[in-house]
């Protein structure tokens, strides 16, 4: 999780908070998968799913592309690669969420996992982190 503050300084980068779109709060994530808050807060402890503090109130969200199955599974993994590389949480996020016209799928590395890309995701993330 980050403590970052998620506005542009001016740049012409966008915000984590816009770059990502659709976050779910801890509360939604428990719901949506049908466990405790403890649980998700587990999830992120453990680094299974990555959140951010969202928003003027600093929710505590995480990306709602996240809990798609086929991006789930791989997410893990992912985050391992990009971390061991030095990136943390929020960089993890925007390249994660930032589009990549380079990549086998037109979009994000994230719709690359969704499409069942994980190794060329891995390899790139690989090439970014080193």
């Amino acid at each position: 999780m980050t403590d970052q503050p998620d506005q542009t300084d001016g740049s012409a980068e966008p915000s984590l908070e816009t770059l990502v779109g659709s976050w779910l709060t801890v509360p939604d994530v428990a719901e949506r998968l049908g466990i405790a808050l403890s649980a998700v807060r587990r999830l992120i402890e453990d680094r299974e799913l990555l959140s951010a503090r969202i928003g003027e109130r600093r929710i505590v969200s995480v990306p709602e592309q996240f809990l798609e199955e086929d991006v789930f599974r791989h997410l893990r993994g992912t985050f391992t690669v990009l971390a061991d590389g030095g990136l943390g949480d929020d960089e993890i996020l925007r390249w994660l969420f930032t589009p990549d016209p380079t990549l086998r799928v037109p979009g994000t590395p994230v719709d690359n996992l969704a499409a069942g890309f994980k190794t060329e995701v891995r390899r790139r993330a690989m090439e970014q982190a080193f």
